[in-house]
């Protein structure tokens, strides 16, 4: 019998059975794996996001393994084949695979060459083969013969299919088979005959074969591409003779005749029955870590990407590039709304070109300038650095990826009813130099461009990590409650679209919030969502100086009792660093209140709503490159790194097509992993290796 639920998500995860039972007990009381991570450490024993979400999706998956263990014993307590010793293996399995295995025997099938030869009457000539006792096995096989079965040779075959099934369906042999496969199979692809042409870019995978235990992610999802594509035959098998061995070893004894029958019925099993099914099922498996793999790759990337350095509420100029088509420019506020928008021709229009961004920069009062990085970026942002404004404003070129999806989006038309899509455009680019976390949650994670195939992997399992990703960035960063749009609160710990969407109407009809507990007045927003929300929400000005903290409000009296044993305000708690030297936070321990928690909220006192991204600093590429025909090898250049693969990390040089630095390229030392090296949006000095405008690869090292 397995142990309770708690013990055993305990002991696959190494954790102590106390802190899981306690997350579980959190979770399924409607907790959000941020707001436990943030505010649960002495319940959880400061269980971190990671930690908290694996228990989540463990306990998720043995509850699901228990009740098929509990459907799978009731179908075959209804067959009445249910014995003690089987029940007993049933409820020890301890994974899914295992469970299948003792099913099949008992599992309702559709018609098999085995069931038909039962049909006929020959199981009890497979079973008398089968214990390899009898040493007449064609004169047996004589007695069965009848109006359905002609020949010796037909009963034998009969009773061989049946037994081919029995081996098929024995728990010991598919466990051998599977462990060959483990620790030997190969995956191996041909091209299909005739699509050579087609199928160039698999050209490496045309006769390929490796171990699959050693096959990378990315190798694996590429194979599976060209597979559907239908340009390669892939198939995983150990070599035969192996499996055959193991099989024999296990199945053959008894006197020569009978053993020869069997011997022909498990060769038989093995390639028609067991192998088919095995490989089927390590394709599976091998697909669903390439793709865990992938994911977190993905996720990762996406992570850091959400958490790039914002500019802040700086008043912004952006441009959308478009030299043919002209350049698409509008002018922002503080808080990201549109003030006008234009029209400039750098190329054709130089002149006028000019004196529209000059009377745009003086009248808006614009302190910085974003510049799209697609199509004529780089043509751009040097016509802009070549004006003189009379004062220093900062130029910035910023990723479009994505910006054409959310222009068009459902969300876009709802912020700009009345504007194209090139506005719409524009306006994206400058917010995102402003707040990368509260444009980018608008767009589909899937289009931002982060990952390695994204669409190759399962699509329910991507997007739940990357929903996960995005909720945990938006509540690390902490929201702006009276700033924040519907899209960006929806990801708030505790909220949701129609949460979100109601505080945004409260404030639209009464005005800006002035306090967290006004939140306690929107329509549907109840005391869990109020819990489980508040600490991440920013109130900028607000009389409570704790309500731009991330300190939570049920912790307000602790900080207040503080104040008040120092004889000082809250406000003076927070300015005055001398103040809250004096604080011993033991002497503030309760039953609900632990060290943890204190020692967050002495923290948080210190830079109160400090946003935890870096500070945004200036880049420009090398001038002497805006097309790939400008580079040649040994050039050393500054780039960004735009994505990171399983593979390596590409680079933006500003050639419009990014560079790849192979993951043997990184460092002169080793690499098994390039997120241990590099990070999404790191700025990094590389030199090009080589550059095929062919095939439209440039190929970079950092290694200089």
């Amino acid at each position: 019998m397995n142990p309770p639920l708690e013990q055993r998500v305990a002991g696959l995860l190494s954790l102590n059975v106390r802190q899981v039972a306690n997350t579980i007990q959190l979770l399924e009381g409607g907790a959000t794996v941020p707001f436990i991570a943030r505010y649960r450490k002495e319940v959880t024993g400061q269980l971190d996001e990671v930690q908290i979400a694996a228990v989540r999706d463990t306990h998720q998956k043995l509850v699901e393994l228990d009740k098929r263990r509990e459907a799978i014993l009731k179908s075959i307590d209804e067959q009445g084949k249910l014995t003690e010793e089987l029940r007993r293996k049933i409820e020890d399995a301890g994974s899914q695979t295992e469970l299948e295995d003792f099913y099949l025997p008992y599992k309702p099938k559709r018609k098999t060459r085995a069931t038909t030869a039962i049909e006929k009457g020959l199981e009890p000539l497979a079973r008398l083969i089968y214990l390899q006792r009898e040493p007449e096995v064609e004169r047996k096989a004589r007695t069965f013969l009848n109006d359905q079965i002609a020949s010796v040779e037909e009963a034998l075959q009969g009773a061989r299919d049946i037994i081919a099934e029995w081996i098929s369906e024995d728990a010991d042999a598919r466990q051998r088979v599977r462990t060959l496969f483990e620790r030997e199979a190969l995956i191996r692809s041909v091209v299909k005959k005739g699509r050579e042409t087609e199928g160039a870019k698999y050209r490496d995978y045309f006769d390929f074969a490796e171990p699959l235990r050693r096959v990378p992610s990315h190798r694996l999802l590429a194979l599976r591409r060209g597979e559907s594509e239908g340009i390669l035959s892939v198939g995983i098998a150990p070599d035969e003779s192996a499996a055959l061995e193991r099989l024999e070893r296990q199945f053959l004894r008894g006197v020569p005749e009978a053993r020869e029958q069997v011997a022909l019925a498990l060769k038989d099993s093995y390639k028609r029955l067991i192998r088919p099914s095995i490989e089927t099922e390590f394709e599976h498996l091998s697909k669903r870590k390439a793709d865990e793999e992938a994911i977190r790759i993905f996720a990762d990337n996406l992570r850091q990407l959400l958490l790039s350095p914002p500019l802040g509420q700086q008043r912004v100029l952006a441009i959308d590039p478009g030299y043919r088509t002209g350049c698409k420019v509008v002018c922002l506020d503080a808080q990201g709304s549109l003030l006008t928008n234009d029209v400039i021709y750098p190329e054709s229009k130089r002149q006028p070109a000019e004196q529209t961004l000059l009377s745009l920069v003086s009248r808006y009062r614009i302190e910085a300038i974003a510049v799209g990085n697609g199509t004529a970026g780089r043509e751009t942002e040097a016509f802009v650095r070549s004006l003189n404004f009379g004062r220093t404003v900062p130029v910035f070129m910023v990723s479009e990826q994505g910006a054409s999806v959310y222009s068009a989006s459902e969300v876009a038309r709802e912020e700009f009813p009345t504007q194209d899509v090139t506005v719409r455009g524009a306006v994206s680019i400058g917010r995102r130099l402003m707040d990368p976390l509260a444009e980018l949650v608008k767009i589909d994670p899937k289009s931002i461009g982060v990952g390695q195939y994204q669409h190759d992997v399962e699509q329910n399992d991507l997007k739940n990590s990357l929903d996960q990703v995005v909720e945990s960035c938006v509540n690390q960063v902490g929201v702006s409650l009276n700033t924040a749009s519907s899209h960006l609160l929806r990801y708030v710990s505790g909220l949701g679209p129609q949460l979100a969407q109601n505080i945004v109407d409260f404030r639209a009809r009464n005005g800006p919030f002035k306090s967290r507990d006004q939140l306690k007045k929107v329509a549907r927003l109840g005391p869990k969502a109020f819990e489980q929300c508040a600490g991440f929400l920013r109130i900028d000005q607000a009389a409570n100086p704790l309500d731009n903290s991330a300190v939570h409000p049920e912790s307000y009296p602790v900080v207040e009792r503080m104040a008040r044993d120092l004889q000082c305000t809250v406000g003076d708690l927070i300015k005055k660093p001398e103040l809250r030297k004096q604080i011993r936070p033991e002497q503030y321990v309760t039953e609900t209140t632990g060290l943890p928690t204190l020692r967050d909220i002495l923290a948080e006192l210190e830079k109160p709503g400090r946003d935890p991204r870096e500070p945004l600093a200036v880049f420009e590429y090398d001038d002497r490159v805006k097309k790939p025909e400008d580079l040649h090898e040994g050039m050393v250049l500054p780039g960004v790194v735009t994505n990171i693969t399983a593979f390596g990390a590409f680079v933006d040089i500003g050639v419009k097509q990014d560079g790849l630095v192979h993951v043997s390229q990184l460092s002169h030392q080793y690499v098994t992993d390039p997120r241990l090296v590099v990070k999404v949006h790191q700025k990094v000095t590389v030199k090009v290796l080589e550059v095929d405008l062919q095939r439209k690869r440039i190929a970079l090292t950092m290694k200089i």
